[in-house]
């Protein structure tokens, strides 16, 4: 995704991308819902997309021991996304 030289233009992209994402259903491969994507939290320096910020957990997400941030938000690691589409599809395996 990265274009050499062009900043400006990779900037729009990331950008693009992002909004893209926010508000899309959160599911596991199995389907089970997990809430909605709030906000993602990246590197800035690389641009490496760290974590995905869940808004209006369910109850399914609120009995798992996920990671939390400093304001109690749930956070799922950007490694376990294996899918993004009408959904944002998870690997529960991949959140431990």
């Amino acid at each position: 995704m990265s274009v050499k030289g062009d900043s400006m233009v990779n900037d729009k992209e990331k950008k693009k991308f992002s909004k893209q994402l926010i508000g899309k259903t959160v599911v596991s491969k199995a389907g089970k819902r997990f809430g909605e994507v709030g906000d993602i939290i990246f590197e800035s320096k690389s641009g490496e997309l760290i974590n995905v910020v869940l808004k209006s957990p369910t109850s399914y997400t609120e009995k798992l021991e996920l990671e939390k941030s400093k304001t109690g938000e749930y956070l799922i690691p950007f490694s376990a996304v294996i899918a993004m589409g009408d959904f944002l599809v998870i690997s529960e395996e991949d959140l431990v």
